[in-house]
């Protein structure tokens, strides 16, 4: 693939914060630990290597294997599943929800990015091994966010009754997704490919767990990616202790608040995130996924009869530590217990909120892992590009919102200069003498001059929409040829990432898709990358 790329604070879609984190802002230093250069994971691996106990592996591995009993599985992953059993073995995870057949694009982006780095990592420093990892999102309870995707404009969406961690719900009532995709999907080869993929993942599993593991392992495994759920009893128990950490003495409360609020003096335009809760972790049962709230000494679990006095609840976290579920501040602390981890991939929002979170790490004795910002691509066909060309459109002018870069465009080829600019500074400095000679003969006409001013101005301005506007008429099919072109890059004014399925780009590029976005994919590029197909 043909590769350009764009700095991301140029595309629009990217927050100050997120810029300024790439730029290695120096304000930013106190809430990272180390940066996302390759010279700087040399630091990492000696930290993690001397915090991660060698009994944690055991526990790993034990869990892993019991999670891919059954599941066939590559050479490459069965190796890294072994490698992971010693202590000169590191992760690089990635994490995300469980959505249908992988949601957005940007799931395929992300895993690519963490594989891509453990392959760099690996040159840079051989004698290490180096696994990636895809962390499930298995105990999430959001279900309205992950049970559906969109393919060719349409939105294809599992309608069931859902309660509980999604990764626990059965795979049933997919039939029906599935019929719906095969129409969307149409026939030819690599449509085919598609249908049996969704159904070998969603029609022959159980759970929602199952169904994704396999989909992931399909598309990733011969990379060596291994896939894992938290959702496990004995990788639980590594968390007792940082969970009474939070639940009794509220510690993790206390530091992300802190440090939050002194990441938003940073900059007016940085904001908060995630705001922490004074106990970060939901109960968690078959069809049950609810805060545990403190009142008067006593923990309830919300929105039901379930209560516990403090003894009672420290007593039922240690014998069953499977049920309590560690919410968007807890989880990642859950996820550098377990994994002797170097450094988490993300989107943008995670980045920002794992910025919040370095002192409560720092509290609780953990090495606080390197964040990077995933790749972000778009993707763009020869066709396309073609039709860019004849437009006379640049790349840049894509991430235009669609009102400017239509403007932008009309003034470009209009006949007419539509842009009164010149006209706006004369009147300007024909009013600064109208100013001077209100001063000499009577200052209280002042207001009256200014009024008058502001009128010509808006005078101005109404004429130069109406001059454009018409102008737009007469060169409609200009005007429709762009709004198509970006609404086919930039479904609905967002980002293709964000909204596209891969099944689309499978139907045209087949099973040389992912092949290809390994290859252009650089996880150390810092810019947002427009690739050819």
């Amino acid at each position: 693939m043909d590769v350009a790329c764009i700095p991301f604070k140029k595309t629009g879609y990217f927050s100050d914060l997120i810029c300024d984190y790439i730029d290695g802002k120096e304000s930013l230093k106190p809430y990272f630990n180390r940066f996302f250069s390759l010279e700087d994971f040399r630091g990492q691996i000696e930290e993690k290597a001397v915090h991660f106990p060698n009994s944690n592996r055991e526990i790993l591995y034990d869990a892993l294997q019991s999670q891919y009993k059954g599941a066939a599985i590559s050479k490459k992953t069965g190796d890294n599943l072994k490698q992971l059993k010693e202590p000169i073995t590191f992760t690089v995870v990635t994490g995300h929800q469980l959505n249908l057949f992988t949601g957005p694009l940007y799931f395929l982006y992300k895993i690519i990015s963490t594989i891509n780095l453990t392959q760099a990592l690996k040159k840079e420093y051989p004698k290490y091994n180096f696994v990636p990892v895809y962390w499930m999102a298995t105990e999430d309870h959001d279900f309205d966010e992950i049970n559906y995707f969109n393919v060719k404009g349409k939105k294809l969406q599992w309608n069931i009754t859902a309660k509980g961690a999604v990764g626990r719900l059965p795979t049933t009532g997919l039939q029906e997704v599935y019929e719906a995709f095969c129409n969307e999907m149409g026939s030819g080869k690599h449509a085919e490919a598609m249908k049996n993929l969704f159904q070998e993942a969603y029609l022959k599993h159980a759970t929602l767990t199952e169904a994704t593991r396999f989909l992931a392992n399909a598309l990733f495994g011969d990379y060596g990616l291994v896939i894992i759920d938290g959702d496990e009893p004995e990788l639980k128990r590594l968390l007792i202790p940082y969970a009474k950490m939070d639940i009794v003495d509220q510690l993790s409360h206390k530091k992300v608040t802190e440090t939050a609020t002194q990441l938003q003096q940073c900059s007016e335009n940085y904001g908060i995130q995630v705001n922490p809760r004074e106990i970060n972790y939901f109960y968690l049962k078959e069809g049950l996924r609810e805060r545990i709230v403190e009142k008067n000494g006593r923990f309830f679990v919300n929105d039901t009869q379930i209560s516990f006095a403090r003894e009672a609840l420290l007593n039922e976290l240690e014998q069953h530590p499977e049920r309590f579920s560690p919410n968007v501040i807890a989880r990642p602390l859950y996820q550098e217990v377990i994994l002797p981890n170097l450094c988490y991939i993300g989107g943008g929002g995670e980045i920002a909120y794992w910025l919040e979170l370095k002192s409560m790490f720092e509290a609780m004795k953990v090495p606080f892992p390197i964040l990077m910002l995933r790749n972000s691509a778009l993707m763009v066909s020869t066709k396309q590009f073609e039709k860019l060309e004849k437009m006379q459109l640049s790349i840049a002018d894509l991430f235009l919102d669609r009102n400017r870069l239509i403007n932008k465009k009309i003034r470009e080829i209009s006949n007419i200069d539509i842009d009164f600019t010149p006209q706006k500074k004369y009147l300007e400095e024909q009013f600064e003498q109208l100013y001077e000679i209100a001063k000499e003969t009577d200052p209280s006409f002042l207001g009256a001059v200014k009024a008058q001013e502001v009128k010509q101005k808006k005078g101005l301005d109404k004429l130069e929409k109406r001059l454009l506007k018409a102008q737009k008429r007469k060169l409609e099919d200009h005007v429709v040829r762009i709004t198509e072109l970006q609404q086919q890059l930039f479904p609905n004014q967002s980002l293709q990432e964000r909204t596209q399925n891969f099944s689309e780009l499978f139907l045209e590029l087949g099973p040389d898709l992912v092949p290809k976005l390994m290859q252009a994919l650089n996880p150390l590029q810092t810019d947002f990358l427009v690739l050819e197909y």
